[in-house]
């Protein structure tokens, strides 16, 4: 199996999207508010929503992609699509453990509660699995 990339950069595209819209759009319908990643990052950048924007959309679509294909995916288990969800376990944990407290939401997101938690898994989950699917380099027969 190889991994191309250019296919990593769409596929971190297309998880960066499906994740965005997850958060704006999804999580309001399954937990009752909006997950305003841009607005948790900009509190680090100077207090700019669009350039927290463009910092999650740039790790997602540049940075995440190619420590995924350049390192990561070599030393995770199974096949490529199952690493891609254990890249986006794995940018979860960091973004829980590191990210979220350095924004004043805390360890695991406990100064916002419980659901934030698990909704922020599953919006990983999906962004590594739609990075490691279209990653996946494809073999003409």
């Amino acid at each position: 199996m190889k991994l191309n990339s250019k296919r990593a950069i769409l596929g971190g595209l297309v998880g960066t999207a499906v994740m965005t819209m997850m958060m704006y759009k999804g999580a309001p319908m399954m937990i009752g508010m909006k997950m305003d990643i841009a607005h948790r990052l900009s509190g680090m950048l100077g207090g700019n929503w669009m350039l927290g924007m463009a910092v999650h959309w740039i790790n997602g679509v540049v940075v995440f992609p190619v420590i995924f294909v350049a390192f990561v995916a070599k030393f995770l288990p199974g096949k490529v699509l199952f690493r891609g969800v254990l890249w986006g376990i794995i940018l979860w944990l960091i973004a829980q453990t590191v990210i979220m407290p350095m924004t004043g939401a805390g360890f695991f997101s406990s100064n916002i509660g419980p659901k934030v938690v698990m909704a922020s898994l599953m919006g990983h989950i999906v962004y590594g699995a739609l990075l490691g699917a279209i990653s996946r380099e494809e073999v003409s027969a």
